[in-house]
């Protein structure tokens, strides 16, 4: 129930009779539940910007927990991580438990990489079940959408599962139907390749009636986790169906495919169980002893950015990573955020956020006594933006507080 009452007092801003109002409460029901899978967020980008070092204190959006366990790769101080949203929260602590839990890197790499074995389910009793919190443990043993215990997931494919998932599934599907072969892309051997089976495979796709349709519909890109406000600041852009031709084209011929396991995710439903170089860095071999020694520093909250700021003393944060959670804020919100962000920013901090549109809005959204505080890095942040494997955001920000 609160958490409930968490997600609408963070996406409820317009009132319920007008059209944005009806869609934001649509959204908030629908983001209630598990919309991701894995967290859309480049690290290796995030690790540039943020410049991490052994006195670092972050406090990072949970997500699904994948870039908190990929950050510890350098040994950061602290990482909190905090989530309105508890199905990603309890992802995210699932993962911690199953790195410090499970026996070895094989096994590890089964529970979280393939995450469709059946031996999961008996690996998960066995070692990480006993060690959960009452009500870890109770959320894991409780019903799916389908009615399935919510562990299953990790036998039966969680890359295919969650809201965006199955969005993906039905999106494959209607591609086939067209003839489309998107996977056709994880086959290239170079950048040139790629655009050949772009152009071929994948682009014919977006001139489709039918996807021309959904694509104007806000609700048609929920499982993504696009919120109405998002959609709004995206349609101010532009045509929307060559948004997403744009962005799928950068995921897919952008970089090459062999190390981008965002680009695996999106045209095969898994990673590169193979050469594994297409796989989050918490995945890898080589850093599995180096991250189980990082796992006391994180910490998990449920609750909202804001709220837990509130709670902080002056100066004890130098490291703050907000993904798009500003693009679902009003001005008002915005400016309640970076006072307390300013308050409890410590000297050198760095700060990184994306979104959907390509402006930051604290251009426009912050007074000028917030504003004088920061430095855009505005040549830096536009780089780091076109080496995100992701592709799926318009902007990449970095900030740093002025000295």
């Amino acid at each position: 129930m609160a958490s409930s009452i968490a997600l609408r007092e963070a996406i409820h801003q317009a009132t319920p009779r007008s059209l944005l109002g009806f869609q934001q409460r649509l959204f908030s029901t629908w983001f209630d539940s598990f919309i991701y899978n894995q967290i859309w967020e480049d690290p290796r980008v995030d690790l540039q910007a943020l410049q991490l070092n052994a006195d670092s204190r972050v406090l990072t959006i949970a997500s699904g927990g994948c870039n908190v366990l990929n950050y510890l790769t350098a040994s950061p101080a602290q990482i909190t991580a905090i989530d309105l949203n508890p199905y990603h929260l309890a992802l995210t602590r699932l993962k911690l438990a199953a790195f410090k839990y499970l026996p070895d890197h094989a096994t590890f790499y089964n529970f979280l990489g393939h995450a469709n074995k059946l031996s999961n389910l008996e690996r998960y009793q066995a070692y990480i079940q006993p060690h959960l919190s009452t009500d870890l443990d109770k959320f894991w043993s409780g019903s799916s959408l389908f009615g399935r215990q919510r562990i299953s997931m990790f036998a039966g494919d969680l890359y295919r599962q969650t809201r965006f998932g199955y969005f993906m599934r039905g999106l494959h599907w209607l591609g086939r139907r067209m003839g489309c072969k998107p996977q056709l892309i994880l086959k290239a051997k170079s950048c040139y390749e790629q655009k050949i089976i772009f152009k071929r495979h994948i682009a014919p796709f977006f001139e489709h009636p039918l996807v021309r349709l959904m694509g104007k519909l806000p609700m048609s890109v929920f499982s993504l986790g696009i919120p109405p406000q998002q959609y709004q600041s995206m349609k101010a852009e532009g045509n929307l169906i060559e948004q997403y031709r744009e962005r799928v084209e950068r995921l897919a011929c952008s970089l090459p495919i062999e190390d981008n396991y965002f680009a695996w995710q999106a045209f095969g439903h898994g990673y590169d169980h193979a050469k594994r170089q297409a796989i989050p860095d918490y995945l890898k071999a080589e850093h599995y002893e180096l991250i189980k020694t990082q796992l006391h520093k994180v910490e998990t909250q449920f609750g909202s950015i804001i709220d837990y700021l509130k709670t902080q003393a002056n100066q004890s944060y130098d490291r703050f990573v907000f993904l798009d959670a500003q693009d679902w804020m009003n001005n008002e919100v915005l400016q309640a955020l970076w006072t307390e962000v300013l308050r409890v920013a410590k000297p050198g901090t760095r700060i990184i956020f994306r979104t959907a549109a390509t402006a930051s809005p604290l251009e426009a959204a912050l007074p000028p006594e917030l504003l004088k505080r920061l430095v855009y890095e505005a040549e830096e942040s536009a780089a780091l933006f076109k080496q995100d494997r992701s592709a799926i955001y318009g902007g990449f920000h970095l900030y740093r507080l002025a000295d």
